[in-house]
């Protein structure tokens, strides 16, 4: 992207002119699927790559709203999906908990959802669709490797605290996207022997991998809200200044790699 002094983008983000150009269009998803919120930017010209955002167990918050508009204010067009269906938020780990596996236990149904929001980001006019990639945090981390093990036509896929578990390994061949994966070291959610797991799955299926592992950083740490969840509910989560900044700054290149080739 054109953005790469760290103090232009501060600048351009704190502008009313760049606020200005993003524009927020609620969505509803074919077949009853729910909804999605897209983010574009109107004071960027040509086209460029499309990212589908998916959100934490918690459900479509202001959080993954906010990772969308980000994104969009950085000049990509984005699209924040509601994978739960119909407005679903959870505001305690147990409903989140329910929404989760209600959602994993209907595969199908999230797989449709999904494809029908890369479909709303393919034929938008300033997406290149070769250049579709899908970004996810905790529960939306694991969907997104779940549709590139799957071989969905993505460009890349970018997890962040998700997990990286499978009982269905990737297969040779099969993975069509690039994968960054962001994790804490002291997430007990995504332990060390889940990560080694993973690379060595990623490696034995040929998949170009990028793995940031952030020493002493727990579960949801691009959350700023993350702290106060952990001291009501008593989880081992914690927002990391450092973590997210790097962690961002590697998904703005991974972004940019697509424009490069």
């Amino acid at each position: 992207m054109k953005l790469r002094s760290l103090l232009l983008i501060s600048t351009l983000l704190a502008s009313p002119l760049a606020l200005a150009g993003v524009k927020e269009t609620p969505v509803t998803l074919p077949d009853d699927l729910g909804t999605a919120v897209l983010y574009s930017n109107d004071s960027e010209k040509g086209r460029d790559a499309g990212v589908i955002v998916i959100h934490e167990w918690w459900g479509l918050n202001d959080y993954a709203r906010s990772r969308a508009r980000q994104l969009a204010e950085e000049g990509y067009t984005a699209i924040a999906v509601d994978m739960y269906g119909h407005g679903k938020v959870a505001d305690h780990p147990k409903d989140a908990t329910a929404f989760m596996e209600a959602a994993f236990a209907e595969p199908e149904k999230m797989n449709a959802r999904f494809n029908a929001a890369k479909e709303i980001l393919r034929q938008h006019k300033r997406v290149d669709d070769k250049r579709l990639y899908a970004v996810g945090y905790c529960f939306g981390g694991a969907v997104v490797l779940n549709q590139a093990r799957l071989g969905n036509d993505l460009y890349g896929v970018a997890s962040f605290h998700g997990s990286l578990g499978t009982q269905s390994p990737a297969e040779p061949g099969k993975v069509k996207a690039k994968v960054l994966v962001a994790t804490g070291g002291a997430d007990p959610m995504v332990p060390a022997e889940q990560v080694g797991n993973f690379v060595t799955e990623m490696s034995n299926a040929g998949v170009d991998l990028q793995l940031l592992t952030f020493p002493g950083v727990k579960h949801s740490f691009t959350n700023p809200g993350a702290d106060a969840v952990a001291k009501k509910f008593d989880m081992p989560l914690g927002y990391d200044k450092y973590a997210d900044e790097k962690s961002w700054d590697a998904l703005e290149e991974f972004l940019e790699e697509s424009e490069r080739n």
